[in-house]
Order: C-alpha cells, then sequence, then structure tokens
C-alpha cells in the first residue's frame, strides 16, 4: 500500500501485491480499491502483479472539491502508471473504471499498455442524446444526484440491496454482508466526489476513445444490467474498439465482479493466457 500526490496536490491511495505482469484494476462508481479483493487475490496467486487505486474523492484518496472528472481520473491513473513505472500492463475497468481506462489510454497513449478489460463498462456514453437515442433520459441521472444529496446512507443501502447485484430479481438471494460491504466503501468517500461523478459516468462520451484504443480489449457485460443496460453500452463498445472482443453473459448484473467473481476471473484468465 502506498499514495501518491498528483500534480495538483490529491493524494491518491494504491494497493500493489506480488510481482510479475502488472494487472490495474479501476473501480466503480462510488467504491474503492476493495471492490476488488476477488480480483486482487485471485490473480496475485497466478503470479501477476495487482494494482488497484483509490479514486480521487473515493475511499482513503483525498477528498477534494475539483477535479471529478475523466480527464482528472485518466491523469490521476497516468501518475499511478508512471510513478511505478508500469510496463506491458493489463488495465481492467469495471463501470466508471471502464470509462477511466478508455479515456487514460485514448488521452496518455498505449506505450505502457498490453490490453484492456471493460467489465459492465460505462462507454460508450449512458445519457440521452440525439446521437445515443438509446440512452438513459438525464433525468435518471438528476435523481441519483437528489437522492445522494438528500440522504446519502439510504441511498447507498437502497442501490446495492436492488439493481446493482440484482438482488431485486424473483428467486436471487441477497447477501448483506456484499450490501453492507457497498455501503462501507461508499460512505468512505467524498460526498462532493460522488455528486460530480454522476456526471461524469453519465455524460461523458467516449466514442472517440473507443475508436482509440488498438490493445486487445474484451468487453464483458450481463445482458441482465440494470445500472449500465446492456444493449446500449457493451455491444456497442465492442463494434467502436479496432480489436474488441465482447462476451456476454446472460442474467449476469451490473456487479458480477462480485456475485459472479469465479466465473470472471475464471475467464478473464482464460483471455489474458489465450495468446
Amino acid at each position: 500500500m502506498g499514495t501518491i500526490t498528483t500534480a495538483d496536490g490529491t493524494e491518491i491511495f494504491y494497493k500493489d501485491w506480488g510481482s510479475g505482469q502488472p494487472i490495474v484494476f479501476s473501480h466503480g462508481w462510488p467504491l474503492s480499491a476493495d471492490d476488488w479483493d476477488a480480483q486482487m487475490l485471485f490473480f496475485l496467486s497466478k503470479g501477476y502483479r495487482v494494482i488497484a487505486h483509490d479514486r480521487r474523492g473515493h475511499g482513503r484518496s483525498s477528498q477534494t472539491s475539483d477535479g471529478h472528472d475523466m480527464d482528472h481520473y485518466a491523469a490521476d491513473l497516468a501518475a499511478l502508471t508512471e510513478h511505478l513505472d508500469l510496463r506491458d500492463a493489463i488495465h481492467v475497468g469495471h463501470s466508471t473504471g471502464g470509462g477511466e481506462v478508455v479515456h487514460y489510454i485514448a488521452q496518455h497513449g498505449e506505450e505502457r499498455v498490453a490490453r484492456a478489460v471493460l467489465i459492465s463498462a460505462v462507454p460508450p456514453i449512458m445519457v440521452q442524446t440525439e446521437g445515443n437515442p438509446g440512452g438513459m433520459p438525464k433525468s435518471v441521472f438528476d435523481d441519483i444526484q437528489a437522492q445522494l444529496a438528500a440522504n446519502r446512507s439510504e441511498f447507498y443501502r437502497a442501490l446495492p440491496s436492488g439493481p446493482f447485484y440484482g438482488f431485486n430479481r424473483p428467486g436471487v438471494e441477497a447477501s448483506e454482508a456484499i450490501i453492507a460491504n457497498w455501503w462501507r466503501q461508499g460512505m468512505m468517500g467524498g460526498a462532493k466526489a460522488h455528486y460530480d461523478g454522476v456526471v461524469a459516468f453519465s455524460q461523458t462520451d467516449f466514442t472517440e476513445d473507443l475508436k482509440k484504443v488498438t490493445v486487445p480489449t474484451l468487453v464483458m457485460h450481463g445482458d441482465d444490467d440494470q445500472v449500465v443496460p446492456y444493449a446500449d453500452s457493451g455491444p456497442l463498445s465492442a463494434e467502436l474498439l479496432p480489436n474488441g472482443t465482447l462476451k456476454t453473459y446472460p442474467g449476469f448484473p451490473h456487479g458480477m465482479p462480485t456475485t459472479q467473481a469465479e466465473t470472471i476471473n475464471a475467464d478473464l484468465l482464460e483471455w489474458l493466457q489465450s495468446s
């Protein structure tokens, strides 16, 4: 574990375990590096060096008032990779973290990057626009911000209890421990960062970024994702990526790296070892 200080004075917390080819994990909103526990331990045991950071304003990183946008997220990730002098790195991003990975590669180049993986990721763009008629209305994201501002603690119980992990689906047994861990991670971060982050993950258009990512990229998405709906995300991203591969998971929820960790980890390992 360690910290780096970015050019604008933000302290970024990170974990760095093991040796071998590095895998860098970028977490989703409003969580932390802890959301990658199942992946970190698994890939560490397979001989990889595993690294995960808390995004600015999240987890144990500085609760800054500004800079909660994809440009800063990507710059922070670039600063971390340069500080650790990572080469031949595999970048894995979940949800908002998938957008961070794509924006980082597009803006900072592929010199240090070997592969990328987007899991339940927000690209190409979530909000409904003229060019993205299948997106969600802006009012959906305005409501998320309103609930966060009104009672963040309550909202951070409701989201993992329902759509995030698919615990609202018939026959799916909810895990109180998973819900509590989601709430714990969310409440560690800053309300301002999370409020602004809703705009960052919903309104950023990654279309041109995706076209610039030429390294082999695996897009993993569940077709029952209630947070980042499948039809307007995974397949579209895979089409825009010059070297993209789509893997669809029937019935899997948004938080599948946690609830279906065994499947996700095995498939990701197989893809990494495939060539």
